[in-house]
């Protein structure tokens, strides 16, 4: 009987002893084949695969431990798909810890105010581990793919910095970013003057956009939009260069000549009535809020003094006279 007590003593020891041994190692910094290590971890991804992906990415532990943790710990199941990082330092319990909470490695891309959907194509293109899914899709794709089939892409982005998780699809972002255009466009209609001559949010974005294009300083967007908004209150044609570079798209070798001013382009603003029939660029709020609420001004011409600045004209006799002082040096 001495015996059997003797060798369940022994038992427990060895127990304790494990237990003991697993209580350290689990705060303990792992090793690590650099000073951080990444991750992406894919839904329903078993945790046995999961340890043997951090070991493969370059922590230096059997992948049976890491594997026996995550079980062991009751928490498995909640590890959350994601992209993950970690650095020196990070013991077992806390690289479980980051996975059951989500917290996942983010990178950032951002839209600049003025860009056209053919810049924002590109900039996703380059931005830092975002899958590229929209790679070989036409812009009509695009739209389809993020729910809003035959609308136009031109300007439908809201310019913001959007963070990501890496690995995540650029349709994601796009998404985000057209989703966050759509809010900013209806809550600007909603806040607009009542004496607005344009009849629907989508003219607001629209004028938004060549105001955003327009603008040199910012303080000027209010009365650059009045310019506009009088110029359609009296069927006076908008007469504005960057709806004319649009229209010239890839042609536009970055000198606007007399004959592009003439060449009828749905976009050419000089030979057209009324607004272009999209967008031209991403407006930024500032520019959004100009073009529903514009300064209150009769102004219905302006010309660049040359230092991003505009000098604004209520007539034609004044316009003319400014076009002397501050483009030809008269």
């Amino acid at each position: 009987m001495k015996w059997l007590v003797r060798l369940l003593l022994l038992v427990l020891l060895a127990a304790a002893a494990a237990a003991g041994g697993v209580a350290w190692w689990l705060n303990q910094p792992l090793a690590l084949a650099a000073d951080s290590v990444e991750l992406s971890i894919e839904q329903g991804e078993l945790p046995r695969d999961i340890a043997q992906g951090w070991v493969h990415a370059g922590v230096q532990a059997p992948p049976w431990a890491l594997y026996h943790w995550f079980r062991w710990s009751g928490d498995a199941k909640r590890i959350r798909a994601g992209s993950y990082e970690i650095g020196v330092g990070t013991t077992p319990r806390e690289l479980l810890r980051k996975m059951v909470r989500g917290d996942e490695t983010l990178a950032t891309v951002r839209l600049i105010e003025g860009w056209t959907f053919r810049q924002f194509r590109a900039e996703l293109a380059k931005a830092d581990s975002l899958k590229p899914a929209s790679a070989g899709m036409s812009d009509a794709q695009i739209m389809e793919a993020i729910g809003s089939p035959g609308q136009a892409p031109e300007g439908r982005f809201y310019p913001d910095t959007y963070a990501y998780s890496k690995g995540s699809p650029d349709l994601a972002v796009l998404k985000r970013a057209h989703r966050a255009m759509q809010q900013r466009v209806e809550e600007a209609w909603a806040a607009r003057s009542p004496d607005l001559p344009l009849k629907t949010a989508d003219e607001a974005l629209i004028l938004a956009s060549i105001v955003e294009k327009e603008t040199g300083a910012a303080a000027e967007r209010g009365r650059i939009a009045a310019v506009f908004t009088n110029r359609l209150r009296v069927g006076m044609p908008l007469q504005t260069d960057p709806t004319v570079i649009y229209g010239l798209g890839e042609a536009f070798d970055g000198n606007l000549r007399k004959r592009d001013l003439l060449a009828d382009t749905p976009f050419n603003t000089y030979t057209r009535p009324g607004l272009p029939p999209t967008p031209i660029a991403m407006p930024g709020a500032a520019s959004l809020r100009a073009a529903v609420r514009p300064d209150a001004s009769k102004a219905l011409y302006f010309v660049s003094r040359g230092n991003g600045t505009s000098e604004f004209s209520d007539t034609l006799a004044e316009h003319n006279r400014a076009v002397n002082k501050y483009q030809r040096g008269r």
